[in-house]
């Protein structure tokens, strides 16, 4: 079993930062990567930014330049910074990790952080 245990959301104006952090308890898992999406009432689930365990990172276009991910493999844990935050970046931030158990693969969330931007 992999449980996400999501830190660091809370309010913030317009052009602020915030820091995300992540962390995964596994016991027997290989967390292969672990990312953030974020989702506000009525709209779908949208990917943020994700890094493997190699540190080979993506993120969203809307957030490049902004945003960064990182990762300490000996913690499990993955950050997400967030600076030059917007109004429309308002969401509830979930962390993601996928993980390996011998041969199969499963997918965990977290609980969810809330990211509130004010104009």
């Amino acid at each position: 079993q992999v449980q996400l245990v999501e830190s660091g959301g809370g309010l913030v104006q317009a052009g602020g930062s915030l820091r995300l952090s992540c962390a995964a308890s596994v016991s027997g898992f290989s967390i292969v990567a672990m990312g953030w999406y974020r989702q506000v009432p009525r709209k779908q689930r949208e990917l943020v930014a994700v890094i493997t365990r190699g540190g080979t990172a993506n993120s969203a276009d809307s957030v490049k330049g902004r945003f960064t991910i990182s990762r300490d493999n000996a913690k499990n844990t993955v950050y997400l910074q967030m600076n030059s935050l917007k109004p429309e970046e308002t969401a509830v931030y979930y962390c993601n990790a996928g993980a390996r158990l011998g041969v199969s693969d499963y997918e965990y969330w977290g609980q969810g952080t809330q990211v509130t931007v004010s104009s």
